[in-house]
């Protein structure tokens, strides 16, 4: 019996020494983030404009079809 309650005793310490790890990190990232968020707007980049689509999509379509049939052919 005394070997189930150390085991109990010892899961419990290994579960509680976990969480307060956890807790502590949780802590230092949060307060991590506050310190750097002036940081942040320096590097941040600009937003990028996506790619406009090119006016003659099917053309291009037409050309890749055509690509891909030839080089199945061959």
């Amino acid at each position: 019996m005394d070997l189930i309650l150390d085991g109990l005793k010892l899961m419990v310490i290994g579960m509680l020494t976990v969480y307060v790890f956890l807790l502590i990190m949780i802590f230092c990232m949060n307060l991590l983030a506050k310190i750097l968020t002036p940081l942040a707007a320096k590097y941040e980049k600009a937003a990028e404009k996506p790619a406009a689509a090119p006016a003659n999509d099917d053309a291009l379509r037409a050309a890749a079809a055509a690509a891909a049939f030839d080089a199945h052919s061959k």
